[in-house]
């Protein structure tokens, strides 16, 4: 069904569909990352707690990532259009309910709702790229997921000021509508490549495997049960859950943490502009946030992926301890969070690349997103980061605690994935010229 609609399409091309799974990325990139924003103008209205305000972001980060395994069958039955439209649709309800929540309960229904439709659009983007970029696969992920990492930088300003001149309620309602029609219109250009597609991807790809015969492995079409069951999943999964928990937690609680650093308005001059501490720090996070996405994933495909994690990983848990121990000034704390952030969103990147990689281009989708449900894993620990904070009346613990699981995560790449992966690389090995669609063309 897939292949007859990207036929019909007049925007049935690969740059074209690019372009246009990005800005759908880019309209929702807002409803995770610009969150903090709001945090604060809620509980200084209702007084709820962070704490239990930040369930609300939990209960988001769940439902976008638990249920994009489902949301990616649909797309393969389906096709992209439908479940993009549908969640633009389920985007734009989440934000309007925001603006009128006037209890804990419809803040964590609109939170469910909105879940529910960026997984959609996030899942199906992604996976949409893969199908029409099968040769450089990781330079398409990372270039899609880079417009939801950077994608809500050109609009952290005006939402910062909206909020300040007109009330977060209005704000939401706006913004909220404004993002969802967005999608809603682009949703219904988006196409999966026709057979034909496919065909010349597996000429090129023949062509290529001649001349990569040595360094490349062969295609081993894994099943999502198959991929469950296998060690080298679950060894990625718990690199995800620790690497995603410390980026969730930055992505969710910069706000509280300026705040309680004392830097929430000090104005911070830098490149030639002089904003808030928060403000800037926030649009200079969501730039490199997404610029970090294309180029490690450019970089993995050279020095190999689990090389790339440890040297992204280690200078994330670096960077953590110094924004504990140095980012008390408005400055430092702009710089230091810009480099948490750069080695934080790669992980959007790299790890549905290795499992591209690992198990093959038949169950892309739904394998990746089996793994991208580490990411609503991860956001349970969000709220504890509030608990703890309170408990020991500073951010040092949750900070160590963050910079500690991307050490772990950095170890864990080259000394426990790295070998299970070349085992497994060995034991599926194949001639280079039986290579299959999708196959990687560069590995370790």
């Amino acid at each position: 069904m897939e292949h007859r609609q990207g036929g019909a399409s007049r925007f049935a091309s690969p740059w074209t569909q690019l372009v246009l799974g990005v800005i759908c990325m880019a309209m929702i990139a807002n409803m995770q990352y610009g969150w903090t924003l709001f945090v604060n103008p809620i509980n200084e209205k209702y007084h709820w707690g962070r704490a239990a305000i930040q369930v609300a972001f939990t209960i988001f980060v769940v439902t976008e990532t638990w249920l994009v395994p489902v949301e990616g069958w649909l797309v393969d039955k389906y096709g992209p259009r439908p479940v993009v439209v549908g969640g633009g649709l389920l985007c734009a309800v989440a934000w309007v309910l925001n603006s009128v929540a006037a209890s804990l309960p419809v803040l964590y229904i609109a939170a469910a709702i909105g879940g529910l439709g960026a997984g959609a659009v996030y899942g199906t983007c992604v996976g949409n790229a893969l199908k029409w970029f099968p040769t450089r696969r990781g330079l398409a992920a990372g270039i899609t997921a880079a417009g939801f990492g950077a994608g809500s930088a050109a609009t952290v300003v005006p939402i910062a000021n909206m909020i300040k001149s007109s009330g977060y309620e209005s704000t939401f309602l706006w913004f909220g509508l404004g993002q969802g029609i967005v999608v809603l219109v682009l949703g219904f250009a988006l196409s999966a490549p026709a057979s034909h597609g496919v065909a010349a991807a597996k000429r090129a790809i023949g062509q290529a495997a001649k001349h990569v015969a040595q360094s490349a492995s062969a295609v081993y079409n894994a099943s999502p049960r198959e991929v469950i069951a296998s060690p080298i999943f679950w060894v990625m999964y718990a690199m995800f859950v620790m690497m995603a928990a410390g980026g969730l937690m930055a992505t969710a609680q910069l706000g509280p943490i300026a705040k309680d650093f004392g830097l929430h308005d000090s104005p911070v001059s830098l490149l030639g502009l002089t904003l808030p501490a928060l403000t800037f720090a926030l649009t200079i996070d969501r730039v490199l946030n997404g610029l970090t996405r294309p180029f490690f994933g450019w970089v993995s495909d050279r020095i190999g992926r689990e090389n790339t994690m440890f040297v992204a990983f280690g200078i994330e848990a670096v960077g953590i301890v110094l924004l504990s121990q140095y980012g008390h000034t408005p400055m430092a704390f702009v710089v230091l969070t810009g480099i948490v952030f750069f080695a934080w969103g790669e992980i959007y990147s790299l790890f549905p690349a290795t499992c591209g990689d690992t198990f093959g281009p038949k169950f892309a989708a739904t394998n990746a997103g089996l793994l991208y449900t580490a990411k609503g894993t991860a956001a349970l620990l969000v709220p504890f980061t509030s608990v703890i904070t309170a408990a020991t009346g500073s951010w040092h613990a949750v900070f160590m605690l963050a910079s500690g699981m991307a050490a772990v995560s950095a170890l864990l790449a080259v000394f426990v994935l790295k070998p299970l992966r070349n085992a497994h690389r060995q034991k599926h090995a194949e001639p280079a010229a039986n290579f299959a669609y999708g196959s990687p063309l560069v590995q370790d």
